[in-house]
């Protein structure tokens, strides 16, 4: 059993030893723990320290492309590296790295394909009350967006199943901890929530450059995530809501003509039929969204037969390159 843990990263030099310090070197159950880091454009010298502290794997970007794109290239790198566990922690040691191995525990034990560590949001110091709530009300928009019960969605704390990690695909360019969220649980994954620690803060949080930007980025990503998995259901219900209130103009226009004043209320007429065109209409685009979120199920199979037959195909590739490596140094000897 092999596990992998992943450390996106943008201009980490500073904290990236003190995290990379704090990790497990044995955890029972596992045979190899490896480490990789996506090193997202940084501008100072984050893959140097890395690879002096035995980093084995570097996955660089030669600019910035942001937290989703670089834990998807990390999850790539993971899964062609063999990894049958990979834990996603982050660079700045928010995360207590002696509790990964409470985070791959029920994958060990076959309960779970996503775990994500819960923070304890209300005792911890650096967050503000107005975070706090913030933090509280996303996970409850997101549980019930994904129908999972995960206390703490924004946690980027997280191990994935190899299974799991083939599934997953992320569209947005913002962050992965919401969308994988509600993938995950409209996919029906089993997806659980531990306990964890945190440590102190050793620098300010980058995804909170102002707190009206990230409710509208975050509300946009599960608004937008939630349509891919039930437009139907959606825009059914917009619909049905745009129909029965112009049902509701249209019955107060009928009482007004039965009463013979109907020429004095054509405007409640017009607004009626509108209401229900646009209703109707609405209703319509719910029925093309269902069909096109069908197309996309069948897409992502397709993608995760491709990635298995992919990823399969490279261990064996490696497997026999280490073969050839050991027979060549044989007859050398």
């Amino acid at each position: 059993m092999k596990l992998i843990i992943q450390i996106p990263c943008f201009n980490e030099a500073e904290t990236l030893e003190v995290t990379l310090n704090d990790l497990p070197k044995h955890i029972d159950g596992i045979d190899e723990i490896e480490y990789l880091i996506i090193d997202d454009g940084s501008h100072d010298n984050t893959a140097e320290v890395a690879k002096k502290w035995g980093v084995h794997y570097v996955v660089r970007f030669r600019r910035n492309k942001g937290l989703a794109k670089g834990f998807m290239a990390g999850l790539d790198a993971c899964l062609k590296n063999g990894a049958d566990i990979i834990v996603n922690t982050d660079a700045d040691n928010q995360y207590c790295g002696a509790d990964i191995e409470t985070l791959v525990r029920p994958i060990l034990d076959k309960k779970a394909h996503i775990v994500i560590g819960e923070r304890p949001i209300d005792d911890t110091e650096h967050f503000t009350p107005l975070k706090k709530k913030l933090q509280h009300f996303g996970s409850w928009v997101v549980r019930k967006a994904s129908k999972t019960t995960i206390p703490d969605a924004p946690s980027g704390f997280r191990a994935y199943s190899r299974e799991a990690a083939m599934r997953i695909n992320v569209i947005n360019d913002y962050t992965y901890t919401l969308e994988t969220i509600v993938q995950s649980g409209r996919e029906k994954m089993a997806v659980m929530s531990v306990p964890i620690r945190t440590n102190p803060e050793l620098r300010e949080s980058r995804l909170f450059h102002s707190m009206w930007g990230y409710i509208k980025k975050s509300m946009l990503t599960i608004v937008r995530t939630y349509l891919m998995y039930r437009p139907l259901y959606f825009f059914f219900m917009l619909g049905s809501i745009l129909a029965l209130v112009g049902v509701g103009f249209f019955v107060r226009y009928f009482v007004f003509f039965c009463s013979g004043e109907g020429g004095g209320h054509l405007q409640s007429l017009i607004l009626a039929s509108t209401l229900l065109i646009v209703g109707f209409q609405t209703i319509v685009v719910g029925l093309l969204g269902d069909v096109i979120s069908a197309n996309r199920k069948i897409l992502q199979d397709v993608q995760y037969h491709v990635r298995k037959m992919d990823y399969s195909r490279q261990e064996c590739e490696d497997e026999k390159s280490s073969d050839l490596v050991k027979n060549e140094s044989g007859l050398s000897e």
